[in-house]
């Protein structure tokens, strides 16, 4: 028997008890051997994280065959926006010796979880979190395991290292920039409820509004939920209106390519009906005809930074955590009502 000063760890009799499911269940959760509904699933894992629990079927290869990893949370699939950052964090942390695994959270609380215990199983060295909502939960878990975590994308209020591009000032500058331009509707299709670069592109809406003495109505601001399908949705609302927005401010891509193929389908000529700006440069941006006024985020820098976070954190964990905010560009295209001659005088692009 183990001495009292000792601590026992935890086992899935431990997570079956703290969720009120069985052995067997956990175990099917754990180890995706059967498929489980997500409210079962998202139970377990709770529970797992509240005792501690890590499975134990892999035994510590990577450290065994002096391997050094990285695990990377995040919804990098379904978004390509993390395409960029996911490249730079690789090859920062492969130039020192460090190999990047992958686990694809789909955006979703259960998916999350499953994610980062995949990833705490395969014995990662740190992890790099992109939150799907309160990160509460998932940063006591890895706290209990001694993983570090480094939060990227999407600020958490929580004494953790974390880097992401600044989202109030360059939306409220969207704002602006349509105001400038005589627009008094300026609607926004805003991003999935829950995550922080939705609440602060909110805020910076309303700034926006306020600033340039624009009167918010609630109608005009609806949500999208960061995706495609759902600014079809609200595109649809907005034009339907007895007084539709004259401007539109879209949170990220993925939701004005969504807007940008209903605006066809139902008529909407832009800029001509519909002046759009959009948070989120991408990679085509410039083919669209109008080309799309937009904030750029600085993906690259991103990933390097979360990278040397990480690496900086494995060689110093007493370190203070670090939060560092980086600057987004303006990218002036047309998609906004502005014509070349008009463009030309202006500045083409504006950090902030």
């Amino acid at each position: 028997m183990a001495g009292s000063g000792s601590r026992r760890a935890a086992t899935m009799s431990d997570v079956a008890k703290r969720a009120g499911v069985s052995i067997t269940t956990v175990s099917h959760v754990v180890n995706r051997t059967r498929r489980v509904a997500p409210a079962t699933a998202e139970l377990v894992f709770e529970a797992a994280s509240e005792v501690g629990y890590v499975p134990n079927d892999l035994q510590r290869t990577l450290a065994t065959h002096g391997l050094k990893t990285v695990g990377l949370a995040m919804s990098a699939i379904s978004h390509l926006y993390f395409g960029a950052v996911v490249h730079s964090i690789e090859e920062t942390l492969s130039m020192a010796g460090y190999s990047l695994l992958l686990s694809d959270t789909h955006d979703e609380s259960a998916g999350e979880v499953q994610a980062v215990a995949e990833l705490l199983r395969k014995h990662v060295d740190a992890v790099i979190l992109a939150p799907v909502g309160d990160s509460t939960r998932i940063l006591s878990y890895t706290a209990k395991q001694g993983v570090p975590v480094v939060v990227i994308d999407r600020p958490v209020p929580a004494d953790v290292d974390q880097v992401a591009a600044e989202s109030v000032q360059p939306t409220a500058e969207l704002v602006d920039h349509l105001a400038g331009l005589g627009h008094r509707r300026i609607a926004m299709i805003s991003g999935r409820t829950g995550l922080t670069t939705t609440t602060e592109r909110i805020q910076g809406y309303r700034l926006g509004l306020q600033r340039s003495k624009r009167a918010f109505h609630r109608a005009l601001q609806l949500d999208g939920d960061s995706t495609a399908a759902g600014a079809r949705i609200a595109l649809r609302q907005l034009m339907a209106l007895d007084r539709p927005p004259t401007a539109l401010v879209v949170a990220n891509h993925t939701m004005t390519i969504g807007v940008l193929r209903t605006a066809k389908e139902i008529g909407v000529r832009i800029p001509d009906d519909l002046a759009v700006v959009c948070f989120d440069d991408f990679e085509w941006a410039d083919l669209f005809h109008p080309g799309l006024t937009a904030i750029a985020q600085p993906t690259e820098t991103m990933g390097v930074q979360a990278a040397n976070l990480v690496l900086s954190r494995l060689t110093d964990p007493e370190l203070p955590s670090r939060n560092v905010r980086l600057k987004s560009t303006f990218v002036h295209r047309e998609s906004c009502g502005c014509t070349a001659s008009s463009r030309a005088a202006t500045t083409l692009a504006h950090a902030y």
